[in-house]
């Protein structure tokens, strides 16, 4: 798992910053449709380079089971953010890959319980969950923000799953994101931009350090509120 991972990583380069930042993820979008589509032989590239020093996650939209697999073989994915409507049967399909599950939600978060409880059943449930903003025109790195304290007090909706919390996150909001959300972890891509695809270095460091400090004082607030099962 990780805390925080920055997403649309299209270049060696900015690979290397984030690392440097203190990130301990990176994110490389492997569906074609997005601002921040990474080819193939890029992907590997970048995943070479990093080696084991960061979580590599290879984000999905949609995709059948066979080529998920065959990608996260060749680029050497340590995880798999489903970021489309996949259903709990594709989680199992891909058994033993490590799958982090996106839900893109607007507001009403009663979706994600049912979900994994199906996941459940197929014995299937997935490592982490993020939560993102619901868009019509893109998945993910719209800059738009979720209500943090919903998100807060529909916590049992994730049965116990780490949640990873992305959707708008930048240096000067993701400390108050995470002190109204309490996510395990935190997620962004263009909140770190200079332009879809091009991190800024300045703004990984200050994300990353914003997020450090929130995130280890979450932790311990975490130790004192424990999370009621659902109904």
């Amino acid at each position: 798992m990780f805390r925080i991972k920055i997403c649309g990583i299209t270049n060696i380069d900015d690979a290397q910053a984030a690392a440097q930042a203190g990130a301990d993820a990176i994110g490389l979008n492997c569906f074609a449709g997005s601002q921040r589509f990474c080819p193939l032989d890029e992907a590997r590239a970048i995943a070479g380079v990093v080696g084991r020093s960061m979580v590599k996650v290879g984000v999905f939209v949609d995709a059948p089971a066979d080529e998920i697999r065959a990608v996260a073989e060749a680029v050497g994915l340590d995880l798999v953010q489903l970021h489309g409507d996949e259903p709990p049967e594709l989680l199992r399909d891909l058994r033993p890959l490590p799958v982090l599950k996106a839900f893109r939600l607007c507001g009403d978060f009663s979706s994600v319980g049912p979900y994994l409880e199906a996941c459940h059943r197929l014995v299937c449930l997935p490592r982490m969950v993020l939560v993102d903003v619901l868009s019509a025109s893109q998945y993910g790195g719209t800059g738009k923000t979720l209500n943090w304290q919903a998100l807060r007090d529909a916590r049992r909706e994730f049965a116990g799953a780490p949640l990873v919390l992305a959707g708008g996150l930048k240096p000067d909001n993701v400390a108050k994101a995470v002190r109204d959300a309490r996510p395990w972890a935190v997620d962004t891509a263009s909140g770190v931009e200079t332009s879809p695809g091009k991190k800024s270095n300045e703004l990984m460091r200050a994300f990353v350090a914003a997020a450090n400090d929130a995130l280890a004082h979450a932790a311990r607030m975490r130790c004192h509120e424990p999370i009621r099962p659902r109904d």
